[in-house]
């Protein structure tokens, strides 16, 4: 914890890219979620969240080195023009759909919904809002896709062992945060499990109970 403080100042997790759009992860994340990938190999990924466009060109570009016809879907409640048009122009756009919206808006969850169906792996990554409640209506919202043996993946949980002035523009904090919210869906979800394993190895992470792995079909 003191190595994440330390490094925040500095802005660490800004420093990094993925194939020319800024990726605001930590670069141990990004090995770990393309370790997901590779394993669920999904025919759908879903982000909420799209800030500069690297996570969906990550995503896109695992998708591609698989050789699957899989999609990235990000949903973002404003997508600035000057990144959705270099999302528009990058090579990997040819795997990636946008939906510009709040991830929590009945209208926004029933089209990923029916974009969903049919889809036979869908992976979710919660990385928008991350207050507890904002989090918790995503995991209600888009964890119904997810079947046994793929993961959603809430990000930033961390926030919840850092300090309280440590957000201080933001209203997340601890008690009010992606963690607060995984620990109330799982104690009315069964389908789901804290993959410690992950986290385990990874000694950082911006994800510490975040990786959930499913363990039941709906």
């Amino acid at each position: 914890m003191a190595w994440v403080k330390n490094t925040a100042k500095y802005k660490y997790s800004y420093h990094f890219t993925w194939l020319g759009r800024p990726f605001i992860q930590f670069p141990q994340d990004m090995v770990v979620l393309q370790e997901i990938i590779w394993k669920v190999k999904p025919d759908l990924i879903i982000e909420t969240g799209i800030a500069h466009g690297g996570g969906l060109i990550f995503y896109a570009s695992m998708l591609d080195l698989l050789g699957l016809d899989g999609k990235v879907l990000g949903i973002d409640i404003e997508i600035r023009p000057h990144n959705k048009d270099a999302i528009l122009k990058h090579p990997m756009f040819k795997h990636i759909m946008m939906i510009e919206g709040s991830s929590v808006d009945k209208t926004v969850i029933s089209r990923v919904h029916e974009l969903a169906k049919n889809k036979g792996r869908v992976m979710v990554i919660l990385d928008s809002s991350h207050t507890s409640n904002h989090v918790l209506a995503e995991l209600r919202a888009y964890s119904p896709l997810v079947r046994s043996g793929s993961y959603v993946v809430v990000l930033d949980t961390l926030v919840e062992e850092l300090p309280d002035d440590f957000f201080p523009d933001r209203p997340w904090r601890k008690g009010n945060s992606p963690k607060t919210a995984v620990s109330k869906f799982l104690k009315n979800n069964k389908r789901f499990v804290v993959d410690k394993s992950i986290e385990d190895k990874l000694l950082i992470t911006v994800a510490p109970g975040g990786f959930l792995k499913c363990v039941k079909d709906p």
